[in-house]
């Protein structure tokens, strides 16, 4: 094919850009950053290098246009001809720009969010808290909606599974833009003239562009903690308060702030960061310390100066909010405590006792962060019930505006976050504990002399207890026993625990948490949970909580078992059991999802997930892992956490409504026969694929699974073992993200088709997808899967394995799928049904071949180099890497 000249290259881009039906604002936000990139690339790349980018860019648009063999063979070509050094440079081009894009689609999101609350007669989303309050108050009345309401639990566990392709540097430089963009807004609003912020942003850009794009070495997971802070620090600590706040004004109108506030805080935030030990040798009880102790630090600075800025405006006379008698005991005993601050603050407001009693407060806080025995408080509730002192005796001074407005927010943090901010959760594999447990069964360590490994588990379970003492109750406890197979795996725990702490030695309290993962494991759930129930230290657990009960239940590791179909469908089945078990012993459940952010691994929108659940599975409680770029790309904008939060919690609030557990236990039962020939049908197709003799080394050959190793990534390595030779050492995430890389996807669809012709018959599965919420769920995830496919580079990648047999398998499953996710879902290509979502990929898809083009030409050299016995070629695995941190970016979706 011819190069394009330059009015061919703009009707080329005219007729590309007018497909994608992007909102006006968002367009010129595309156009403008795209131009100031196209600016740094003139100043800041080598010669010549925004030409070739440009080349690039419209060979891959117009192949994707086309859909022709010419103009991909033309693409490829353009891709091919590049120097190493210029492909390296290409690649952090396309790189950049996806930033930017996703930069402007999470600009236009917070925009929408905006119009939508800034709207007079705005009555909310139908998929927020006030639609679902309102519909649930409709269905079982006023009260009992509002005892559901405060008995809500949203709980997010935020994890450093290594998923997050871009470096921290990366993502501040993004924020940074981000805010530039929202003054570019304000600016042209005001009729202002912009010139000063794009010159701003131009420098952002360039900085962006300059700055390194892989990391030099792997983060540890003191680093990996730090950058979990930083979502605690911009978002979370006002977002959750803020999201209470608006709640309340739904219950209580014009009320609200002025009352005692009807909503209980239902957002408790867990962590693994630092915490998860499960295949990560890192992990240690000396990081599991410094995690707590920096989230500590976090929580403990942000109450300070919260408690310290609120004391400062509580400038209340004496005469006009007359002090109770207790918030004059109170004064009593802070001053007798720290009489030397106590005269300079009653010097400073020498009529104000409220102000008097928060500053004290602030200092306490304050001497609780350095551990300051004198005066530091020993756990949350007691600064609690100090917080309440000073709003009861505002109430009853008549002043209650004061009482439930930036007060009650304070207290709603501090119920939310305790002194330990996130609750660090251990995450240990149930064969270590066994080995362990063996060795020290055996009489080791009965002269000093335990392995390391031995020592290491133990001091595990010496630091739970010093966490408790330290930062409360509530600051660590739960451990969560991977791959748990039968009671024993939970009870030996507790025998650990006891190991640990000797005789007379303080036992940490432990909620043991199982972990189902795999299909065998998942199916024989309740009979262990039955089993380990009658054990003595979980009966006793039970009675001292309520009779309450965490389970996991893994998505990733199901999935890669028997195929996404059978895994979704056996996940299901295993709530279901789960669930009933629970209710007929009087347990109060609480399922803990292990969804990672791709739709490989369970990710995908989880409020849709949440209503298809079985009946009492939810019951107001939901508990799941967050990770990777879905940590910030949910919590990392203020507006975006809080749309989240409410999206959420209002889907957790109205699964246990009496239509949604009638539609779904009702549809269950109609779909079963369904269920029960997609299963097995889903099932054998995928071990046709897995089992196939050397699959595995092939799935290595034909994606970038072994090269992702060499990212630097997350401290946790990829793997269990040193071999490719089995699937079962193959952790979840990097099986999801190769084949994402390889624009394949396998992990979120292969199967479905198979599974769908097996039922054979059309009218009853598009009966099925609008009826039954599990089964529409599972079509629109894999459309979504689907959109990101493409089955050109997918066959390109392929060609590097030489196997035709399992190559053909996929690609023929791929297009069978496809073909049948369009006749239930409607229109003539995946995601019709999902405009928004549809315009998301095609924005990206023509920018994401262009990275996938240059990882091929890489991946090529390196497998031809490995044929020959020849060394890898630094330079081409440095642009394999490039790509890859490209094509994340470009997806938005790595594992």
């Amino acid at each position: 094919m011819h190069e394009l000249t330059r009015t061919e290259a703009i009707d080329l881009v005219g007729r590309y850009e007018a497909g994608q039906e992007i909102p006006e604002q968002m367009r010129a936000d595309v156009r403008l950053l795209g131009s100031l990139l196209g600016e740094v690339l003139r100043e800041s790349g080598s010669a010549g290098l925004f030409e070739d980018v440009e080349r690039l860019r419209l060979a891959t648009i117009q192949a994707y246009t086309d859909e022709t063999a010419e103009a991909f063979a033309h693409a490829t070509a353009v891709a091919e001809s590049f120097s190493i050094d210029r492909a390296h440079e290409v690649a952090r081009a396309f790189t950049a720009y996806f930033h930017l894009v996703n930069l402007v689609e999470e600009h236009q999101r917070v925009r929408i969010v905006r119009e939508r609350d800034g709207r007079p007669d705005s009555e909310g989303a139908a998929d927020s808290m006030e639609a679902a309050y309102a519909r649930l108050a409709d269905e079982v009345g006023e009260d009992a909606a509002l005892a559901r309401l405060q008995a809500l639990r949203f709980h997010p566990v935020f994890t450093a599974h290594p998923t997050e392709a871009r470096r921290r540097a990366i993502s501040s430089s993004i924020r940074r833009l981000a805010g530039l963009l929202q003054e570019h807004d304000d600016h042209l609003r005001d009729g202002n003239d912009p010139a000063r912020l794009e010159r701003r942003m131009v420098e952002e850009i360039d900085t962006l562009w300059r700055t390194a794009p892989l990391r030099p070495e792997k983060p540890s997971p003191v680093d990996e903690v730090r950058s979990v802070m930083a979502i605690f620090d911009e978002t979370l600590y006002t977002v959750v308060p803020a999201v209470y706040r608006r709640l309340d004004h739904v219950l209580q109108g014009e009320h609200a702030g002025g009352r005692a506030p009807l909503v209980k805080p239902f957002v408790r935030v867990g962590s693994w960061v630092g915490g998860d030990r499960d295949g990560n040798p890192f992990v240690t009880a000396s990081v599991t310390r410094k995690a707590a102790g920096i989230a500590a630090e976090h929580i403990l600075l942000g109450l300070e100066r919260t408690t310290q800025r609120i004391g400062r405006t509580l400038t209340l006379d004496a005469e006009t909010t007359p002090p109770s008698d207790a918030l004059l005991a109170l004064w009593k005993r802070l001053k007798a405590a720290d009489e030397e601050a106590a005269t300079e603050i009653a010097k400073r407001s020498p009529n104000e006792p409220h102000r008097r009693i928060l500053l004290m407060l602030a200092r306490k806080i304050d001497a609780t962060r350095l551990r300051d025995a004198d005066l530091a408080y020993r756990e949350p509730s007691e600064f609690l019930a100090d917080l309440r002192t000073v709003q009861e005796s505002l109430v009853a001074a008549g002043a209650p505006r004061q009482a439930y407005g930036h007060l009650q927010q304070l207290i709603w943090q501090v119920e939310t976050y305790g002194f330990h901010l996130a609750e660090l959760e251990v995450r240990q594999h149930s064969a270590v504990h066994a080995k362990v447990l063996a060795e020290l069964d055996a009489g080791a360590g009965s002269s000093g002399e335990l392995s390391e490994q031995a020592d290491e588990v133990l001091d595990v379970f010496r630091t739970i207890a010093f966490l408790q003492e330290r930062y409360g109750p509530n600051a660590a406890g739960r451990y969560i026993v991977s791959f748990t197979q039968s009671a024993e795996d939970l009870a030996n725990v507790h025998r650990l625990a006891r190991y640990a702490v000797g005789d007379g030695g303080r036992m940490p309290v432990l909620d043991v948490v199982p972990l189902f993962e795999t299909f065998a494991d998942l199916q024989a759930a309740p009979g262990i949970l039955a089993e380990i129930v009658q054990h003595p230290e979980f009966s006793d657990r039970l009675t001292r909580t309520g009779r309450r009960l965490e389970v996991m239940l893994g998505y990733s590791d199901s999935s890669k078992d028997v195929g996404p179909v059978a895994a979704t469908l056996a996940l299901y089945e295993a709530q279901a059991d789960i669930a009933a078990w629970a209710k007929a012993e009087g347990i109060e459940l609480t399922l803990f999802h292990g969804r990672g952010g791709a739709l490989g691994r369970g990710g995908g929108p989880a409020n849709s997930a949440i209503l298809a659940q079985p009946p009492h599975s939810v019951d107001g409680r939901f508990k799941l892992t967050e990770q990777g770029e879905v940590i910030f790309a949910r919590y990392g904008d203020p507006e975006i956490a809080m749309r989240h939060i409410d999206q959420v919690a209002a889907a957790v609030l109205l699964a246990s409504a009496p239509s949604i557990e009638r539609r779904n236990s009702g549809a269950a039962r109609k779909f079963a026969d369904v269920a029960a020939t997609m299963d097995a049908a889903s099932r054998q197709r995928f071990f046709d694929l897995v089992k196939a003799p050397g699959f595995a080394p092939w799935f290595a050959q034909v994606t970038p699974m072994e090269e992702i190793g060499l990212l630097a990534l997350g401290s946790r390595p990829a793997r269990r073992g040193l071999s490719v030779e089995s699937l079962a050492d193959l952790r979840a995430i990097p099986w999801v993200f190769a084949w994402a890389q390889a624009r394949i996807n396998l992990a979120g669809w292969f199967g479905l088709g198979t599974a769908l012709d097996a039922v054979a018959d059309e009218e009853l599965l598009r009966e099925a997808y609008e009826q039954w919420p599990l089964f529409r769920t599972m079509i629109d995830n894999v459309g979504m899967s689907l959109a990101k496919t493409d089955p050109r580079i997918a066959r390109r990648y392929l060609e590097l394995g030489d196997r035709d047999d399992l190559a053909g398998l996929v690609l023929d499953e791929m297009t069978l799928t496809r073909s049948w996710v369009i006749r239930l879902t409607g229109g003539d290509e995946v995601l019709a049904n999902k405009p928004v979502l549809q315009r998301a990929v095609k924005l990206r898809s023509p920018y994401v071949d262009a990275l996938s083009l240059l990882q091929l030409r890489a991946l090529r050299a390196l497998r031809d180099a490995a044929a020959s016995d020849s060394p890898a070629d630094p330079d081409q695995q440095r642009l394999l890497l490039l790509s890859v941190s490209g094509v994340a970016a470009g997806l938005q979706n790595t594992g």
